[in-house]
């Protein structure tokens, strides 16, 4: 059961804001201005002569805000949890005692009525207000032609009626727009308090239940579950309000028309289960639909996160496939819940229109005397069409019931999911060691086996311990059992003090370079400069174009691996913690840089040195610079102790030693004094530093240097580009048969109206009764097939519709992911996944869902709104002179409203990518951001975002209800002019503008027209010819000249110092990067001129990253699924994975968790080796590939590479000198030119970069 304790004020204190707020007026000004938002006016005249910008906006209410939201409806949740694990034991008592269960999960409900309840019922006042004036109406109308009817001369009493009307409609007008707004705000309101509640929920969700959840999910609850909630919650209201309104409506047909009304009122409750069937329905559609919009959103996540290995494997048409099939079976559900949708536009339309048959029907047989007058005719159609809207909301409001009891069970599962438990770790233990086991063992899954077992040990305060063992035996996992990530399964765990965190994968924010290193302290600049050079960052700083200030992209990716993991590693030192968890961060930099870190830094004389170190490592060379060392073998502790003890025992860690050649390393290097330098002339350490680092990496000096961009928000009015893409994507046959039939149906509504008003109009000329009475059955004969035909044309209206926005949904969408998976590599180093997402996600609901609604709405509106004219102007044409005026005001308005409105939207469409992107990358650093103990931080820092978004939103509803009231006036104006030209006036609506956001993707050419030969490349042969590369045409050069020639089969070694351009050049290969002058060659053919599937398809690489998908191991290994099982088991056996996937209960069937977080990287780094061996080609590039796993697993990958790829030509990228000295040739990189290219045996020989290297490395030659 979820704990929800510790403090709640400090989580949602906003940071302190920078400049003077424009905090809103709205609660000072005056009641005439409030109710007509008067006070709104100078920003709609500030977004007239300019687009808006964000300081123009208002500030939220700071009752509104997420800081006074969020403490106070966790408190509920709290109660509520606090009483369900009360009910909880009471419930295992009746179980034991009894054996009766009555425990319920806690509900969402009471929380939030308790939170919200006032202005809940605030807002039910204003609305049940508004609803009895609606009633008003009618009844003056009706006295009105009574009086025409009868004192036809009696003017006095005919304006007084118009005006008394005037003001009756005028307050509904300002009660509804009050009761709208306060809706939608508190609507919003319960939004932001659910955000917030998941948001802090997934920091503090425990392992075991967070491997239910992939970030996918979890976002969907944030943006679609939160959001379901919220439009309940806006229309909640109807539930009360229909009934109300219908049976207002029945009380006084009843009184116009007697007890005929209950014939309507039959037909009504005919409908009633007709209409919970389809709820029902419809709540099976959208929990359908939702599950497949999160396989979807999943999926697409894990894509775009792992771009890159898409596109180097050239795989992104299967997954392309993929997504569209999941879209597939999504559409098909929103096709049948778009056919219901039918259903609802017939009892909008056409049950009024029953109902009045019904009633007109039975009323003649009820009595031979009854005759419709224009009285009767008109106040009663005048209530039939009150009765529109509550028919239509009512069972729209019940579906959205079932489908919010979905969300809300999707969200209570999440929110009582299991936390982490804080008494797994006792951290206030005041003992004599740092860190202490007892008999203590640890599983990751709730059921899972255990993964660490009987672990016992005490390390000391201040001491330096190394963590070693083969791939899998447990090391990582040792570190997540001292910060209290696993499940305790029983024993004892100690911990003293501050922690701070290095994970195996480093963990970047997108933010400043020095945002990421103080993470959140206050800047101590001597201290701060201390740390950057200590972490070999001086250099780095000297080539960012701002310094420290430089943002860094979205999980770092505009900066390279050692350069992440060097942040990382800054990060935790400038915390100056007590206890230092360090998960092999000296495996993702070279040998020099890693020796700089240790010396600086970790080692004896090291920053650190007082610290409390836990460093795992697969560097044996370090191993007898530490205090302590443990061996983790199979999750246990193998061996224990100093490095000398160890060694003395002749045991398994000395074989170890053995089998990785420390034995043979130099003597300089075994007896390697860290805190000096015995090298002659050898420059200062800093100066050293810089040298070694001077040239950075054209990928973080060209392109990896770009600030990340924001989303870009458009000005100005909208294309007819968009609009005429939407067009075609909706297809005109759809289009224009959409516009017939809606053109067709409101025609028939006018003809029913007119011929209801000629038939009223012949029975008051009629004397003969017999005469009346043979004509009435024939009129009321036509009037019912004019109101069948309506029907039929409602129902095929609804269809085309339908038809026409899946069509669009299904176009817009294959378009989208098309184009996003052809964008060029650096669009996506550039650009933050959530804003990506958002078009995926948010973007993508409205056109599924809301576009349509939106559509037929204005087309209804516009179509009403010209019969009404029609219909008063044909009547009196003495109104064309004041339809015109009212036109004139009418559009004047709008067009001043319409471009704040439409710079509003978009800005807060904008605002809504942050919150996606803080919340994603929130999730991936959970573990860090706990270890640090930072959590208040994060939460203060959602809040923030979550503020700016509400900004939007506030100043959105705003700017709708200023437009709203004014456009309403005038057509309260024309009710009062009509009313005084005595003219019946039906049911006016103002149109509102409608704003299309269509997502915006650039489009790259794909497949070129020139294609290689079948079985090319045969040979193997590269060869670069002056080559030169750039990653914008305004930043240096990558690669500078570059010109070599490999031989067929020949092992090429790609070295250098740190920053020398080796990734680049596999960049190039792979034409992630397109060259600026010279060629690559490929077995004779200029790759420039071939499609980048045909290439990259063609080539296999072992990327540093090791990126899995979430899925199957079978699918992780082949996507495109062209190997048999056999083959597979073959490769994983290559692999040295065979025993531990057979181990595995679903064996290649296991599921792999998103990210592949149940496999340890290492083992992860073996999958993605075990997917080359898959691909049979000609040329293999390994890319630090072998960075992760330990040296024993290191010897078998290369051995198994060099058995297995003993006909290819092969270039390593290696930081592990070791890796390449057995290269035919090793290519020496500095500044992106090439220093040496020639055999290790003649480079050794002279006296040049890479024998410098390999000295420096202490490798004896």
């Amino acid at each position: 059961m979820a704990a929800w304790g510790g403090k709640e004020n400090t989580f949602y204190q906003r940071l302190s804001p920078t400049g003077q707020k424009k905090c809103s007026p709205e609660e000072n000004v005056f009641f005439f201005s409030k109710v007509t938002y008067s006070w709104f006016s100078r920003l709609i005249s500030i977004g007239y002569k300019k687009p808006l910008e964000r300081d123009d906006l208002f500030e939220l209410n700071e009752s509104d805000s997420p800081y006074s939201v969020c403490p106070n409806f966790e408190k509920q949740w709290r109660k509520e949890m606090q009483k369900s694990t009360t009910a909880l034991t009471a419930s295992y008592i009746k179980r034991v005692l009894f054996k009766k269960t009555t425990y319920h999960k806690p509900s969402l409900i009471l929380p939030l009525w308790q939170t919200f309840k006032f202005l809940l019922i605030k807002v039910a006042f204003l609305k049940v207000t508004a609803d009895i004036l609606a009633f008003m109406s009618p009844l003056i109308m009706k006295a009105m032609i009574t009086v025409s009817e009868n004192h036809p001369s009696s003017y006095g009493s005919g304006y007084g009626y118009a005006i008394a009307l005037f003001f009756v409609v005028l307050s509904q007008t300002l009660l509804q727009q009050l009761y709208q707004r306060n809706n939608m705000l508190t609507a919003v309101k319960i939004k932001t308090a659910v955000v917030g509640l998941i948001y802090k929920k997934a920091l503090t969700l425990a392992n075991s239940a967070r491997r239910n959840y992939t970030t996918g999910e979890i976002v969907n609850l944030m943006s679609a579950d939160a959001q379901q909630l919220m439009e309940l919650t806006s229309n909640i209201n109807l539930l009360w309000s229909a009934p109300f309104q219908i049976i207002m409506a029945v009380v006084c047909l009843w009184k116009e028309l007697g007890p005929s009304v209950l014939a309507g009122v039959a037909v009504l409750l005919l409908v009633i289960p007709i209409n919970a069937l389809i709820a029902a329905k419809v709540k099976k559609l959208k929990k359908s639909q939702m599950r497949h919009s999160d396989q979807r959103v999943k999926l697409l996540s894990e894509m775009l996160h792992g771009i890159k290995i898409l596109k180097l494997y050239a795989w992104e048409p299967a997954y392309q496939r993929k997504v569209m099939n999941i879209r597939e079976r999504e559409v098909d559900v929103l096709k049948s819940s778009g056919y219901l949708t039918t259903y609802s536009m017939l009892t909008l339309t056409c049950i009024p229109f029953m109902v009045s048959l019904a009633t007109f029907g039975v009323f003649f047989q009820l009595d031979k005397e009854n005759a419709l007058t224009a009285t009767k005719v008109f106040t009663s159609i005048s209530l039939f069409n009150i009765l529109r809207l509550p028919l239509f909301d009512l069972p729209s409001v019940i579906s959205a019931v079932a489908q919010t009891k979905v969300s809300l069970s999707r969200l209570e599962d999440f929110l009582c999911a299991e936390d982490l438990n804080p008494e797994d770790v006792n951290t206030s233990y005041s003992g004599n060691h740092a860190v202490g086991f007892i008999g203590a063992s640890f599983r990751w899954e709730k059921n899972g086996l255990p993964v660490l077992k009987n672990l016992t040990v005490s390390i000391p305060e201040g001491s330096l311990v190394a963590v070693v063992g083969q791939v899998g035996s447990g090391k990582s996992s040792f570190l997540s059992a001292i910060l209290g990530e696993m499940e305790k399964l029983e024993g004892t765990v100690q911990r003293r003090g501050s922690v701070a965190y290095v994970s195996q994968q480093a963990w970047i924010q997108n933010d400043s370079l020095q945002e990421n290193i103080l993470f959140g302290e206050n800047l101590n600049r001597p201290y701060y400069e201390l740390v950057l050079e200590s972490c070999a960052l001086l250099p780095d700083l000297e080539q960012l174009p701002n310094g420290d200030q430089t943002e860094i992209g979205e999980r770092g990716v505009n900066i390279s691996g050692g350069q992440k993991q060097r942040v990382s590693l800054a990060r935790a030192v400038y915390s100056n913690a007590d206890l230092y968890l360090l998960d092999d961060p000296l495996s993702a930099v070279d040998v020099h840089v890693g020796k700089h870190l240790f010396e600086k830094l970790i080692g004896p004389s090291g920053l650190l040195k007082s610290k409390t170190r836990i460093l795992v490592t697969h560097n044996l060379n370090l191993l007898p610079h530490t205090d302590l060392i443990i061996v983790m073998e199979e999750g246990r502790i193998s061996q224990m102790g100093a490095y000398q003890e160890l060694i003395s025992k002749r045991a398994n860690f000395a074989e170890l030693i053995q089998v990785f050649s420390t034995e043979h390393a130099s003597e300089e290097t075994t007896q390697m004094k860290v805190s000096s330098s015995k090298e002659k002339g050898q420059l200062g350490r800093s100066l050293q530093q810089k040298e070694l680092l001077k040239h950075e990496d054209s990928s973080f000096d060209q392109w990896k240097t770009l600030t990340n961009n924001k989303e870009k928000v458009a000005t100005g009015g909208m294309k007819m580009s968009v609009v005429l893409k939407y067009l075609q994507a909706f297809k005109w046959r759809w289009m224009w048969l959409t516009i017939a039939t809606y053109l067709g149906q409101n025609a028939l509504a006018i003809a029913q109206n007119v011929w209801l008003s000629t038939w009223t109009s012949e029975t008051a000329k009629v004397s003969d009764f017999t005469e009346w009475k043979q004509s009435q059955n024939y009129k009321l004969l036509i009037y019912g097939l004019l109101g069948l035909i309506q029907g039929l044309l409602v129902c095929c209206g609804a269809y085309v519709l339908t038809k026409g926005s899946l069509s669009a949904s299904r176009a817009l969408h294959h378009q989208l992911l098309d184009n996003v998976l052809h964008l060029p590599f650096q669009h996506f180093e550039t650009n933050p996944v959530g804003q990506i997402i958002n078009r995926f996600t948010k973007d993508l609901f409205i056109v599924d869902i809301r576009f349509h609604y939106y559509l037929r709405t204005w087309l209804n509106c516009t179509l009403d709104v010209i019969g009404t004219i029609l219909v008063i102007t044909s009547a009196s044409p003495l109104f064309i002179v004041v339809i015109i005026p009212l036109g004139y005001f009418y559009f004047t308005i709008q067009r001043y409203y319409i471009a704040s409105s439409r710079q509003i939207r978009r800005l807060a469409g904008a605002s809504h990518s942050p919150v996606i992107s803080h919340f994603s990358e929130t999730l991936v650093g959970r573990s860090t951001i706990r270890a640090f103990g930072h959590q208040e931080r994060f939460i203060r820092k959602n809040n923030d975002v979550v503020y700016e978004n509400l900004v939007y939103f506030y100043n959105n509803v705003i700017s709708n209800r200023w437009l709203s009231v004014r456009l309403e006036f005038l057509g309260n104006l024309m009710v009062l002019f009509a009313a005084l030209f005595v003219v019946l006036v039906g049911n006016t609506v103002s149109s509102s503008t409608v704003g299309l956001s269509i997502t915006y993707a650039l489009n790259q050419p794909w497949i070129m027209s020139k294609r290689p030969p079948v079985g090319w490349p045969d040979r193997g042969i590269i060869e670069f010819v002056n080559y030169k590369a750039q990653y914008r045409k305004d930043l240096g050069l990558a690669l500078n000249d570059v010109s070599f020639r490999t031989q067929s089969k020949e092992k090429v070694g790609i070295v250098g110092r740190t920053g020398a351009g080796k990734s680049t050049l596999t960049n190039c290969l792979f034409r992630v990067v397109e060259g600026s002058e010279g060629k690559i060659i490929i077995d004779g053919i200029d790759i420039s001129t071939i499609g980048l599937h045909d290439l990259r398809g063609n080539l296999n690489i072992i990327p540093q990253d090791p990126v899995l998908f979430s899925g199957t191991v079978q699918s992780n290994l082949d996507p495109l699924g062209k190997h048999s099982d056999l083959e597979l088991w073959e490769v994983l056996e290559l692999c040295d994975l065979k025993d531990f996937v057979q181990s595995l209960p679903k064996k290649l069937l296991h599921e792999i968790s998103e990210g592949g977080e149940n496999l340890s990287v290492g083992q992860r780094q073996l999958v993605c080796l075990a997917r080359v061996l898959l691909r049979k080609t000609k040329i293999l590039v390994l890319d630090e590939a072998t960075a992760s796993v330990d040296m024993e697993t290191d010897n078998l990958v290369q051995s198994t590479i060099k058995r297995e790829f003993y006909n290819c030509t092969i270039l390593t990228i290696a930081h592990r000198l070791h890796t390449v000295m057995d290269s035919d040739r090793v290519l020496v990189l500095d500044a992106g030119r090439i220093l040496e290219y020639d055999t290790p045996h003649n480079l050794l020989q002279g006296k040049g970069a890479f024998s410098e290297m390999v000295a420096e490395a202490g490798i004896r030659r």
